[in-house]
């Protein structure tokens, strides 16, 4: 075997390894914590590998996320609570490894690519299995539920948000690489497709439906102004008659609406209660943009956040519960507030980095759509403070990200010189 040949053969090695770990990441997001850990620090391993330290000094956006994070870990010295301040810190270890090793993971083949995309469409299928099964056991007890905004079980169990939010993005990434299925593959995506978009507004997670009515808005544009006039035209009259008639033939979507709606309500006339999701968020925004004016340069420690949160909530609220006492749902306050201005000016520089990267082609489009959902996502939840949150965060960011630096042209695997 020639020098060249050999070369290609491991760096194909390298890809399939890579595609492993990838898919097995996916697979434990649903069902295990340890193994997401574990299939996150081998694909690492597997990416970094015979790659000198010295590269990954010069991957600027890298180094930036070091500096945020490291802020996180400096706050431990003005933190009291130890315990809550590790938390903190353990769950952001991603962002040292996983930025760098999507940077030197090796590109997917077509043959990678599609059975990337038929394994995540296959995955989420079953794991919406999973919730309708549980909705037909009993549907109007869960009907029933939605009244009071307690959602249908998902996987990962017990996260809905983040459940609903990957789904919708692993949607965004089957149109993504629709135009590299073969027939068969694209056959199976599209069904599954079509499951996931019913699934979604059957558990009627408004973080779900609104990623997927933010991409499905922003595609009809890409399409109108594209080469297709009339599909998009079509797509974005559709859209709102779509989400009109879901809400009047699902029952779990026609609650949701209705509690959406008393939420407004009963904010608008005065009241603030612990039973009323949207309002805590709105107080925990109150209550954290008072701490950070009180701390602006240090925060008040990643340890202390929900400690000083509480004092606030007891002296201001003092009829909201312990369970319904929020840290603040939005991701540039929650890095205010743990580590001061200046760190959550850092972070903001992170997030709007990769918009650098951006040019005029199709997979631009498509991270720039990603990128937006996820940034709507850090506007109005703390995701980035839990592990699920930070997996779909770097996850979806770097794989589309990885398609805007890399060359579309994908290379043949070894077995496809032949056919």
């Amino acid at each position: 075997m020639g020098k060249s040949n050999l070369l290609h053969h491991k760096m194909f090695e390298k890809a399939n390894v890579s595609l492993i770990c990838i898919l097995g990441m996916f697979a434990s997001f649903l069902v295990s914590r340890a193994g997401l850990s574990i299939f996150m620090f081998l694909f690492g391993i597997n990416a970094l590998r015979h790659v000198p330290v010295r590269q990954w000094l010069q991957q600027k956006w890298w180094l930036l996320g070091l500096a945020w994070v490291g802020m996180y870990a400096l706050s431990g010295l003005w933190s009291t609570d130890i315990d809550e301040w590790n938390n903190h810190v353990q769950v952001k270890l991603p962002f040292l490894l996983m930025p760098i090793a999507f940077a030197w993971a090796p590109p997917f083949s077509q043959r990678h690519l599609q059975i990337f995309t038929a394994a995540v469409a296959g995955m989420l299928v079953m794991a919406a299995g999973y919730t309708m099964g549980k909705f037909l056991s009993d549907p109007q007890f869960y009907i029933a539920e939605y009244k009071v905004s307690h959602m249908l079980p998902t996987l990962p169990k017990k996260d809905y948000i983040r459940s609903s939010t990957a789904t919708a993005l692993a949607l965004v990434w089957c149109i993504y690489a629709w135009p590299q299925l073969t027939h068969k593959v694209r056959v199976f995506t599209g069904i599954c497709i079509g499951i996931i978009v019913v699934y979604l507004h059957i558990l009627a997670a408004k973080s779900g439906l609104v990623s997927l009515y933010l991409f499905l808005g922003m595609w009809a544009i890409y399409l109108t102004i594209g080469r297709r006039k009339l599909i998009g035209l079509v797509v974005l009259i559709a859209l709102p008659l779509a989400g009109m008639v879901a809400v009047r033939a699902i029952p779990t979507l026609r609650e949701r609406a209705n509690y959406i709606g008393f939420t407004i309500y009963m904010y608008t006339h005065g009241h603030s209660t612990n039973n009323l999701g949207d309002v805590a968020r709105l107080v925990s925004y109150e209550l954290a943009t008072d701490l950070i004016r009180q701390h602006p340069l240090t925060g008040v420690g990643a340890g202390d956040m929900r400690l000083e949160m509480n004092k606030l909530y007891a002296s201001r609220y003092p009829t909201i519960e312990e369970h319904g006492r929020l840290v603040p749902h939005n991701m540039f306050l929650v890095v205010a507030l743990a580590c001061g201005m200046g760190t959550a000016l850092l972070f903001a520089i992170w997030v709007f980095w990769p918009l650098a990267w951006l040019r005029r082609n199709r997979q631009s489009f498509f991270f720039f759509a990603v990128w937006l959902i996820l940034f709507v996502q850090l506007m109005i939840e703390p995701g980035l403070e839990i592990q699920f949150g930070v997996f779909v965060y770097l996850f979806f960011l770097l794989l589309h990200l990885r398609e805007v630096r890399q060359p579309f042209n994908r290379p043949a695997l070894p077995a496809d010189d032949h056919q």
